[in-house]
């Protein structure tokens, strides 16, 4: 099954690195978040990816076209006026990659939308390009299937990191408790399965998935939910880099299984 990732957005929340690249071009452990989010579905062997590109799409393009050298052995040969390469061993995934320049200004809809002629008549996964998840994708897979809807998203409760109050009706707190998991927020996470029918739900360059469609789809009884219980985590700002910086430097990153 081929893979959609959103990575067009401007990433305006990190703007200390996504001024210089596209956020999901952001590295973690000197590799794009994007490329750590790739690797998950190709451990559970999927290996067709499609990308909606849009700001900056030129530094996706550029860094796979050079990723080949950059993962190979190489000799340059420049004797006798020579100007030969030869390539020894390349560490490699073997991937299929299609970059596609899904417009500079255009919604999450509108990108999907665009690479309708990439994907075909079948069904495909889609997720954001700046969040990792240790979700098993194949049970999510299995799940969609079993359920016969368009759209199957993953959710994840979002973990409250505040004290509850509660407060009565002439505003005295009437009691104080320290948070707990139960006092969290359910959230879509990306992660989704997707039937070709979603392509009727889509409009036009301006269309927001998480509004209208998404929206439309719950109303049609056409969206299903994957709850997932495990690790989750975007990349939103410098605070969840670093964090997601140093799973990885101690070797506990959850995301990575390969």
């Amino acid at each position: 099954m081929k893979t959609v990732l959103l990575a067009g957005g401007f990433g305006s929340r990190i703007s200390e690195e996504s001024a210089f690249r596209p956020k999901p071009m952001i590295e973690i452990g000197g590799k794009p978040i994007l490329w750590h989010i790739m690797k998950e579905y190709a451990y559970y062997g999927h290996t067709e990816f499609i990308i909606c590109a849009g700001y900056k799409q030129e530094y996706i393009k550029e860094w796979f076209s050079n990723y080949f050298l950059q993962n190979s052995d190489v000799t340059f040969d420049f004797r006798n006026d020579k100007n030969e390469m030869t390539i020894h061993h390349s560490h490699i995934e073997p991937w299929k990659v299609t970059v596609v320049d899904t417009g500079y200004n255009t919604m999450t809809g509108g990108r999907i939308k665009r690479v309708q002629e990439y994907i075909g008549n079948e069904p495909f996964f889609m997720t954001y390009g700046d969040g990792v998840c240790d979700v098993d994708i194949n049970k999510l897979f299995e799940f969609h299937k079993s359920h016969g809807k368009i759209a199957t998203l993953t959710a994840v409760k979002l973990a409250q990191d505040k004290g509850v109050l509660n407060i009565g009706g002439n505003n005295a707190v009437k009691s104080f408790r320290e948070k707990s998991v139960n006092d969290g927020v359910t959230i879509n996470a990306g992660y989704m399965v997707l039937q070709p029918e979603i392509f009727n739900y889509l409009t036009n360059d301006t269309c927001v998935f998480e509004k209208e469609p998404l929206a439309k789809l719950a109303s049609d009884g056409e969206l299903m939910s994957y709850s997932h219980t495990g690790f989750w985590q975007c990349m939103d700002n410098i605070r969840e880099k670093e964090g997601l910086e140093k799973l990885l430097a101690c070797n506990r990153a959850p995301w990575k299984k390969w």
